[in-house]
């Protein structure tokens, strides 16, 4: 259990799974309370789900980002987009895995598709069922280091992690008739494979909302970060501004139209985040002096009396 109530703002405060803690063993020694967290290497994190604007850390101190998705239906260009850019961020190295390639006559396209869509990122076919493609998963597990498993839900996460533990850790689901899987990790899960390497399983996410992305947009975007050191403004919104170099591109073919209207939309998602998570911080702030004066105001009536 925690040491202390934490406020709901101070979400970002709350052990999360992968962190490090320092806890205190009650007497009897068969409960322990948090104390304190270590400082984290990383952390992916998002908008936590509902109406109130407050960060979620998904999975705390992983070295590499697993994005799974499943062929041939879940390749969603836009959803791969945002995934990256929340994993960039995060500081962690993402990796994108395409699983079920045993349903598909030929993965070429949906290859294209990924590689076009994840620049400078690994891109690893696999399959549970005929073994493809996992000797070159395998070569990412380096003993020591911690992988976050993320992705919708019936892709094929759990069956990816009992495929490289060699036995069933996590419950999965029948596929259906049309290839999919059905939900069933529920909650975040960090296992330890015999070979040092921990994973962390996690449920199927419905949303994905960036929460503070600013450096991951640059890293997920960085065919249009590079193409904007060549527009005639340093601040050009690549919106009708005369000698846009990313406009340029579009026009030659060499970019997709898309990619840029996903790059705004995420941008503008990242800048309102910034604006919220600025606006938490100062709450947060005036909490703390509150506090501090509440203390300082009791610590002077007990001096008086």
């Amino acid at each position: 259990m925690l040491a202390r109530r934490l406020h709901e703002s101070d979400s970002v405060d709350r052990p999360a799974t992968g962190d490090w803690v320092v806890v205190r063993l009650s007497d009897a020694g068969d409960a322990a309370s948090v104390r304190s967290i270590l400082p984290r290497q990383s952390a992916f994190m998002r908008r936590a789900a509902g109406e109130k604007a407050v960060p979620q850390v998904v999975a705390a101190n992983v070295d590499r980002v697993f994005i799974v998705t499943a062929l041939p239906d879940d390749v969603n260009e836009r959803r791969l987009e945002r995934y990256l850019a929340v994993a960039w961020e995060s500081g962690a190295l993402p990796t994108v895995i395409l699983t079920k390639t045993d349903l598909v006559e030929s993965i070429d396209d949906c290859m294209a598709r990924v590689r076009a869509t994840a620049p400078g990122v690994d891109v690893i076919a696999v399959s549970a069922v005929t073994e493809m493609g996992m000797e070159s998963l395998e070569a990412h597990l380096v003993p020591g280091s911690t992988i976050a498993l993320l992705g919708s839900s019936g892709v094929g996460k759990s069956t990816l992690l009992n495929r490289l533990a060699g036995r069933a850790l996590m419950l999965t689901a029948e596929v259906r008739d049309d290839g999919r899987g059905r939900h069933t990790t529920t909650h975040r899960e960090l296992v330890r494979l015999p070979n040092g390497v921990m994973v962390i399983d996690t449920p199927g996410m419905r949303e994905l909302q960036l929460w503070s992305a600013e450096s991951g947009l640059d890293q997920a975007f960085e065919d249009i970060t590079t193409l904007s050191d060549g527009c005639r403004f340093v601040d050009c919104a690549h919106d009708g501004e005369p000698e846009c170099a990313v406009a340029a591109a579009i026009e030659a073919g060499s970019l997709d139209a898309e990619r840029l209207a996903s790059w705004r939309k995420l941008s503008r998602e990242a800048a309102r985040a910034r604006i919220q998570s600025d606006a938490l911080a100062a709450a947060t702030e005036r909490r703390r002096v509150k506090s501090l004066h509440r203390l300082g105001r009791r610590r002077i009536r007990e001096e008086v009396q």
